[in-house]
């Protein structure tokens, strides 16, 4: 059977497996089961991690060469009678790279889908324009703001070497919060309910920066931004948003940027 196209979308849940599907409407799509992606589109192909193997051999016989991954996709319960034999066989490999982390569970899958021949593409290969280049997309970024930012982009680093989180918030040079693996939006909420550990409440308001982690596989779980984020960043009392330049998707860029300056909040894409 022919998909009647050469890419596949592994689908999880958010923006951005629609915005995708707009730049390149033809892709198979492709959804775990139990996490529907709420995307229209034309081919479908269910899979489960206990057929892994079945469904990369499926990919390849419809004349799939390239798969890009996009949205949030948690981690399924395994059913071990599910498994068929040479699925099996990569259980080991897969354990083992969960108990390192996310990052090494990724690089997993990428290595697994590359043996079948394969290509895994980022999001941006597919939609260049959700990577924002360097510069200040709206508001204003005072000498304090970039220096909670740098101090910001320290931490996010430190973090990113050990596997933990993308993201941090700095105001007047002390760290308020980190990304963990509740995510961005229960760090915002830590933030919006704890303003009063700012030193000074008439000084700098503080910076949520984001960007990979230091060794991170750039095709797939790319951060992204978007108006949730925006308003997030608004009820924790933040100035704004700086994230690594060239490695963090800007999502509904119009409405982001509209909702940034309705806050009076900055957007800026640093230079890492």
């Amino acid at each position: 059977m022919s998909w009647g196209t050469e890419t596949a979308l592994v689908a999880g849940t958010g923006h951005l497996p629609a915005l995708l599907l707009a730049a390149k409407p033809d892709m198979l799509i492709c959804e775990m089961e139990g996490f529907a992606p709420a995307v229209e589109g034309g081919a479908r192909l269910s899979f489960r991690v206990e057929r892994l193997v079945p469904f990369l051999d499926a990919l390849v016989e419809g004349g799939i060469r390239q798969v890009v991954f996009a949205g949030a996709m948690q981690r399924p319960r395994l059913d071990p009678e599910l498994f068929d034999p040479k699925t099996a066989t990569l259980v080991p490999r897969l354990l083992g790279a969960m108990q390192a982390g996310d990052d090494a569970t990724l690089r997993a899958v990428i290595e697994i889908f590359e043996e079948w021949g394969l290509s895994v593409v980022g999001a941006d290969a597919i939609a260049p324009d959700l990577v924002p280049g360097a510069g200040v997309l709206t508001g204003d970024v005072t000498a304090a703001d970039r220096k909670d930012a740098a101090r910001a982009a320290q931490i996010v680093a430190a973090l990113g070497a050990v596997d933990v989180g993308q993201g941090a918030i700095v105001a007047q040079g002390l760290c308020l919060a980190v990304e963990s693996l509740p995510g961005t939006d229960a760090m915002l909420a830590f933030a919006a309910a704890h303003k009063g550990l700012r030193p000074d409440p008439a000084g700098a308001k503080g910076v949520f920066y984001k960007a990979p982690k230091p060794m991170q596989d750039r095709r797939i779980d790319l951060p992204a931004i978007g108006p949730q984020t925006v308003e997030n960043v608004a009820l924790a009392g933040l100035a704004g948003l700086a994230w690594e330049a060239g490695g963090v998707m800007l999502l509904d860029r119009a409405e982001t940027l509209r909702a940034a300056q309705e806050h009076g909040l900055f957007l800026w894409a640093r230079e890492p």
